[in-house]
């Protein structure tokens, strides 16, 4: 069981993100969120400790906890985090649709990628997911198959890395990622709803065992009025 400190900030970040705080509110009293928890004042400074430290509020000497802003769907840059994970974290409706699950033999751009050998077989995974009805982001994964030899629709349509480390005991390490704005392509015009963008935002994700062994490299396609990606970053002293 997790925690109670961390189901406490849970509860209060769903509450932010589903508009309940609204930015620019103050939390109640740390007297009446440890009456309404049940818990101690140490216990609930815990959650409010991580809810600072995570950019979701700011707290002001003589004024208590204010909210910060989180108007769009906020994408942890500096994160290791599955769509799965983000969406049940927003509290939104999500769903991933599958399009492709093939393999293919790297070519010159893939063994770049992927630093690889030739001939290597890798997986190729192309998903939309939806939030709230809407497929705002296009994933291209390719996966070396020498490390996951197998994939199917339903494993990818619920969570790749959740099949990585309970079912295969892959330890998933760090990332790599790079961050650009391309044109809106005929494929994520397929794929995506999206609506009168002329570009996406896109991050490429290399990412590594804990052993540095480079197994997956991520293409993900975001349409840009729906996130903000973040990299929350506070000043100690």
């Amino acid at each position: 069981m997790k925690n109670k400190f961390i189901l406490i900030y849970n509860d209060l970040v769903q509450k932010i993100q589903q508009g309940e705080f609204k930015a620019g509110d103050t939390l109640p009293s740390e007297h009446d969120l440890s009456e309404q928890f049940s818990t101690s004042r140490e216990t609930l400074r815990k959650a409010l400790n991580l809810l600072s430290q995570n950019g979701y509020i700011q707290k002001v000497r003589g004024k208590g906890s204010v909210v910060l802003d989180h108007s769009k769907f906020e994408f942890p840059v500096s994160g290791l985090t599955s769509f799965k994970e983000l969406s049940e974290q927003l509290g939104q409706d999500f769903k991933t649709i599958a399009h492709e699950v093939y393999l293919e033999t790297a070519d010159n751009q893939l063994k770049t990628r992927l630093n690889c050998s030739t001939g290597l077989k890798i997986w190729k995974v192309t998903r939309s997911r939806m939030i709230n009805g809407e497929r705002i982001i296009l994933d291209k994964d390719y996966i070396r198959a020498d490390i996951v030899p197998e994939l199917t629709k339903t494993i990818v349509e619920n969570s790749l890395y959740e099949y990585f480390e309970e079912e295969l005991g892959l330890e998933i390490s760090f990332a790599k990622k790079e961050i650009v704005v391309e044109p809106v392509s005929d494929e994520d015009k397929e794929h995506l709803d999206v609506k009168d963008h002329s570009q996406v935002v896109v991050i490429r994700s290399y990412v590594y065992l804990a052993d540095a062994t480079l197994f997956q490299y991520t293409e993900s396609r975001h349409r840009p009025d729906k996130f903000q990606f973040v990299d929350f970053a506070r000043r100690t002293k």
